[in-house]
């Protein structure tokens, strides 16, 4: 009976076991059998002295387990041994010195890794083990990180310890998802230095970052690197969306969006950079002249017009859209209908809106045009997502859009091809490709090109071998969970044990 409900006690002779109310006692003692010198190796079974231990077990039956057990003092059998007298050891059992079992240990442990400290102590005393969110951390911390195999294929990415100031750096394998190691920021000089202690990386993945590339050419120069294609596809988008935005006078059918406060200090902007270029100045001398950063210059001189720089005003449903339709056909029936009378109609219909939310409506020129324009970020998803893919109403409406504007025709084009070269895994066509894209009249893809071009090698191993960094930004998301659980007490140290240890 012993052996079914201790079996982790079966190296040991149980003589009996108490019960004490809340807790069980089992007193247990060694076997009668030889054990070795801790110093020269010696096997003797020469009692000197008996002593006691106290080791807290795994509950039973929602109560804690406390086994006193009797271990002997042996004399070294030896005459050169410097060590007289030694102390037999359980190691099936427990550690030197330990207050718990190994399975008690074990346990804890899993539930550090799972659930840190505070959870952890608090689902190990409604099972019957009682331990403080200390002790919890102190074990889990003296577990032994695993050896692992450098990978040949290794993915690379930063997550945040605290936004904005302090990120750390994941290394994952690409192909087995397993996680390799948790570096303590994200400097090129330090993972190049893990990359030189750690050879064999032949393939490594990564986002656009420079400075993961410039430590992989430093650490690792044999090393194929591999640019993310979600985050060529999400470059893309940004391009997409800043030509969306300075052709919307072109396919936005729909009311001219009232001045706003910072609108004036666009077209100053905008003229004093204009300025500048017509008297002859470059870009640079522009930047000096204004003090203001190279970007935002090359920003506004790209602009013809400041009106470019206007975002379209993205407006949310309301409860008068169900009605726009009858709005529309009685205002061109009766121009001059009175806001009053088309409440009350459309009241009558079911409108449970109030009167100034129907008017601001009406102010805001929603009920005039054919249809309601989408915002510039639906026209991105849309002109970004596979046209099978789209409804047959959504279909229609970016035909007639992109009928509207011949940039925006050229902008899907490129995009479909760009799409085809991702999916096709076709990165020997993308310099035709990005060849066509300059020739176009669209700036914003002129500067995705360019930082194509900046990282060619990685983006062409991008579009052209099957690794990816998916898998690792399902890793980090499962880090920033483990980051959370641990509050204020989310040390680096600390997260990293519970990071490869998961």
């Amino acid at each position: 009976m012993f052996e079914t409900v201790f079996p982790q006690l079966s190296s040991l002779v149980i003589e009996q076991v108490i019960d004490l109310g809340v807790t069980v006692g089992v007193v247990a003692r060694t076997p009668a059998a030889v054990s070795a010198c801790p110093d020269c190796g010696q096997l003797s079974d020469r009692v000197h002295a008996y002593h006691q231990r106290r080791l807290a077990d795994l509950p039973v039956g929602g109560r804690a387990v406390v086994v006193h057990l009797r271990v002997r003092r042996l004399v070294c059998a030896a005459r050169s041994c410097s060590r007289r007298t030694f102390r037999e050891q359980v190691p099936a059992v427990t550690q030197r010195w330990a207050r718990r079992t190994r399975q008690l240990t074990a346990l804890v442990a899993d539930l550090a890794v799972v659930t840190a400290g505070r959870a952890g102590a608090a689902v190990l005393a409604r099972v019957g083990a009682r331990v403080s969110r200390s002790t919890v951390l102190r074990v889990l911390m003296a577990q032994p990180i695993p050896d692992r195999a450098v990978p040949a294929v290794l993915s690379v990415d930063d997550f945040a310890l605290r936004r904005g100031r302090r990120y750390a750096t994941l290394l994952i394998d690409a192909v087995t998802h397993r996680r390799v190691d948790v570096l303590p920021d994200r400097k090129a000089d330090t993972l190049a230095g893990w990359l030189r202690d750690h050879p064999g990386v032949q393939v490594v993945c990564r986002d656009g970052s420079a400075a993961y590339a410039e430590a992989i050419r430093t650490g690792a120069p044999q090393a194929v690197q591999v640019s993310d294609r979600w985050h060529l596809w999400a470059n893309l988008a940004k391009a997409v969306e800043k030509t969306v935005i300075a052709h919307s006078g072109c396919w936005r059918d729909g009311p001219v969006r009232p001045d706003r406060a910072g609108d004036e200090r666009t077209r100053d902007r905008h003229r004093a950079v204009h300025t500048l270029l017509d008297q002859g100045h470059g870009l640079l001398e522009c930047a000096r002249r204004l003090g203001w950063a190279l970007n935002t210059v090359k920003r506004y001189a790209r602009a013809t017009s400041a009106e470019e720089l206007k975002r379209p005003p993205r407006y949310r449903e309301t409860l008068v859209d169900p009605f726009r339709e009858h709005l529309r056909r009685r205002r061109a029936e009766e121009p001059g209908v009175a806001v009053t009378k088309l409440l009350a109609e459309i009241r009558e219909l079911g409108y449970t809106g109030s009167a100034n939310l129907l008017v601001r409506y009406l102010n805001q020129g929603r009920a005039d045009a054919l249809r309601t324009p989408p915002s510039p970020r639906r026209l991105v998803s849309w002109l970004m997502s596979r046209p099978a893919d789209l409804p047959a109403a959504h279909q229609q409406q970016l035909a007639d859009l992109l009928a509207s504007c011949a940039h925006l025709c050229v902008l899907a084009e490129r995009v479909q091809q760009f799409a085809d070269l991702l999916t096709g895994r076709r990165g020997e066509d993308l310099d035709a490709w990005m060849t066509c894209a300059d020739a176009d009249d669209l700036p914003a893809l002129h500067g995705f090109v360019h930082g194509l071009r900046r990282d060619l090698p990685a983006v062409v191993a991008g579009l052209t071998l099957p690794y990816s960094n998916g898998p690792i930004e399902g890793a980090n998301t499962k880090v920033k969970y483990l980051k959370r659980q641990m509050y204020g007490r989310a040390g680096f140290d600390l997260l990293r044990h519970r990071v490869l240890l998961a």
